[in-house]
């Protein structure tokens, strides 16, 4: 039988690169996208995958989006934004705006799949967190806190799921090169390659090959975070 992801922020950078992966595999693929419509539907045309629009902030739409999806074999927790401020300035909204993604979407997310895949006493989630959820980045306090959040959830998930059969992982990237990271000047971009033993940016093929791994529904992997940050976390 065909196995099922769902990948959530799928319309492009990491998201993309797992979709075209699992797709390349065999697997059905669900691509969840919120604003980039234009990419994601231009993404599931050309891996006869299906797109389904949802704000992961907000529990009724992801429930939506689980209904419509079904069951999947595996869920990974892709969408996330970045934001750059000093602590001191950050305001309620920007702080909120951050949590409720990174952070709070993937509770919605997990708690939507999980009742069909306990029922099926299978199943693997992938969360996606980053390096400075690890290791913190200065002006960067609410989206690294919000991936810390990620690694302590996923911890805490793979012991309260292991008993049902699930799995849950989590994937903290380095800098890659993506959308997200060309926000950064050259300057900073080329300081990070210098840092990274490297001396390079990641890919988002090396990311989505890590997930992929970690989504073997057969592995003995459960409450790890694997880093593929090039050597500059370690």
């Amino acid at each position: 039988m065909m196995k099922s992801v769902l990948i959530t922020g799928a319309s492009r950078g990491i998201g993309a690169a797992a979709a075209r992966l699992f797709s390349e595999k065999g697997w059905r693929v669900i691509i969840n996208y919120n604003r980039s419509e234009t990419e994601a539907l231009s993404l599931a045309a050309e891996l006869g995958a299906e797109a389904i629009h949802a704000d992961i902030s907000k529990s009724d739409e992801v429930n939506a989006m689980a209904a419509a999806a079904g069951s999947v074999d595996v869920l990974v927790n892709n969408a996330g934004i970045c934001g750059f401020h000093m602590l001191d300035a950050m305001s309620d909204e920007d702080w909120d705006r951050i949590m409720s993604i990174n952070l709070t979407g993937v509770f919605y997310c997990t708690r939507a799949f999980l009742p069909q895949m306990i029922r099926r006493k299978g199943g693997a989630i992938v969360n996606i967190s980053s390096m400075w959820g690890i290791c913190g980045a200065a002006c960067e306090a609410a989206y690294s806190a919000s991936k810390a959040g990620v690694i302590g959830l996923t911890k805490a998930l793979a012991k309260e799921l292991g008993p049902s059969g699930i799995r849950v992982n989590c994937v903290a990237p380095g800098a890659i090169n993506t959308d997200m990271n060309k926000m950064l000047t050259l300057e900073a971009r080329n300081a990070l390659c210098e840092e990274t033993p490297l001396g390079r940016l990641g890919t988002p093929e090396e990311i989505a090959r890590a997930i992929y791994f970690l989504s073997d529904t057969d592995s003995f992997i459960t409450g790890q975070v694997i880093s593929p940050n090039g050597g500059l976390v370690i």
